[in-house]
């Protein structure tokens, strides 16, 4: 009979090496004439970054505050 800290600690290595094995299959080579490519504006994280500055900012303006984005201050709350 298995003990239930045994079969935690199992559930717990098993859920390890699920997150390793998903980590490590994301990951690959790029050799050096791909680089390019990949180094273009429309493969970025944030294709436009200044029009996200602006966003933001307007935003805040509405919100009326700071710290509008954290959940705190005051404002109407309207977007």
């Amino acid at each position: 009979m298995r003990t239930r800290a045994r079969t935690s600690a199992e559930r717990a290595l098993a859920l390890v090496a699920l997150c390793l094995a998903v980590g490590t299959a994301g990951c690959a080579e790029v050799a050096p004439w791909e680089r390019g490519r990949l180094a273009k504006p429309h493969m970025a994280l944030e294709p436009c970054p200044s029009q996200r500055a602006l966003r933001e900012h307007t935003y805040m303006s509405r919100e009326a505050s700071a710290g509008a984005k954290l959940g705190s201050g005051g404002g109407c709350g309207c977007y």
